[in-house]
């Protein structure tokens, strides 16, 4: 544990081991004192006045685990209490909005989702349905949030929450963040949703293990999220990750970023329904029907060639232990995931440099960026409870 530095006043260190001990218990779960001593670097007694005053506030309480073992009185866990702290998360999609309240140690307490089209994607729209869904969902569960995520598919600024650009949301300049708090009168966190993803998998998902990964996901673009040494790759201002955006077909079609041969030109949505001889506008549940119950898997030969192409780029630049892909990739069938994670075995060089580099769908499905966000919103929450 990295811990505060000599001359640190002693309220400093009492609220940096309060938020590690919070943390630990957030993503991890339950837990023994002793336990928590032993992973937080501290003694018992700074332990011991800790959960104590944790618990006198509500925020954990102590239980006799289910199971038991061995003889003598058992040790108690400590929990996190989901109602302690709430946050509210949002995820902005370009076909719908998905909302809900995630509470302390990552429950989602409740949850609400509508569909976007052209006129309900203005971004007035999409605030004015979230701040009434928001009144409706926090009265219905009894909660009040003390912080909110938003996962947005485009480049944000994560200083204050300018949306520069969403594309497929045909979105430019909108002042997503102040404008929700203006309206919601909580403090609002806006990112990426592919940095989000990356976030979720990397706490409560697939990469929970892993210190180096890339997160893929396919929603009608196609997005990347990159958690680099443990922490999460952001560029100048916050912008970064756009991999659907980088070319690997010049001359290709028309993306809706206004270049040509973009990645997700040939892997996003609309690829995926010309591949299985839909129409490129089908509904998201028939694209998903449609692979699950895809016989002739031939038919998305070319689409995993490119899938595969783009990927070996991505692993040769960034040499990731592990690749999660997300949202519409976790339909794809098992052979194909296996025949892309060939190719990138055998013509990445990075991947032969450290042994392969595994490839997997998320386990967290389309909640990835619903908890990613909830993460976001959580990291300054923590600080001040």
């Amino acid at each position: 544990m990295t811990g505060p530095t000599s001359g640190t006043r002693p309220d400093e260190i009492r609220r940096h081991n309060r938020t590690a001990l919070l943390r630990r218990l957030h993503v991890d779960g339950p837990s023994t004192r002793a336990s928590l001593a032993a992973e937080l670097g501290l003694n018992r007694s700074t332990i011991k006045a800790l959960v104590d005053g944790l618990a006198e506030g509500g925020v954990v309480a102590e239980r006799v685990p289910a199971q038991r073992s061995g003889a003598g009185r058992p040790s108690l866990l400590v929990l996190p209490q989901p109602h302690a702290a709430v946050v509210m998360t949002i995820d902005v999609r370009v076909e719908q909005v998905a909302m809900g309240f995630v509470g302390l140690g990552g429950e989602i307490l409740g949850r609400d989702s509508w569909n976007l089209h052209h006129r309900t994607r203005d971004p007035g729209e999409v605030i004015t349905h979230v701040v009434e869904s928001a009144k409706l969902m926090a009265d219905d569960l009894a909660v009040t949030a003390v912080g909110v995520g938003v996962s947005v598919p485009g480049v944000v600024r994560r200083s204050d929450g300018l949306v520069h650009e969403a594309p497929n949301l045909h979105w430019t300049n909108v002042a997503l963040g102040k404008r929700l708090e203006a309206v919601l009168k909580l403090p609002v966190q806006v990112g990426n949703d592919s940095e989000l993803g990356a976030l979720a998998e990397h706490v409560r998902g697939a990469a929970r293990a892993s210190q180096d990964m890339v997160y893929i996901s396919a929603d009608v673009g196609v997005g990347g999220g990159v958690i680099l040494s443990g922490a999460p790759l952001r560029g100048v201002g916050g912008y970064v990750g756009e991999l659907g955006h980088m070319v690997v077909r010049p001359g290709g079609r028309r993306c809706y970023c206004g270049c040509d041969g973009c990645w997700e030109t040939e892997v996003g949505e609309a690829a995926l329904c010309r591949a299985l001889g839909l129409p490129e506008d089908a509904p998201r549940g028939a694209v998903v029907a449609e692979l699950k119950a895809l016989e002739d898997v031939a038919k998305l030969d070319g689409f995993a060639e490119w899938l595969a192409l783009g990927l070996v780029n991505v692993v040769n630049v960034l040499g990731p232990e592990l690749v999660v892909l997300g949202d519409l990739y976790t339909s794809l069938p098992d052979s194909v995931v296996a025949y892309v994670s060939d190719v990138v075995q055998r013509r990445s060089l990075v991947s032969r440099a450290v042994g392969g580099t595994q490839i997997v769908t998320s386990p967290l499905g389309r909640d990835a960026k619903l908890l990613g966000a909830a993460e976001l919103a959580f990291e300054p929450v923590l600080e001040r409870i």
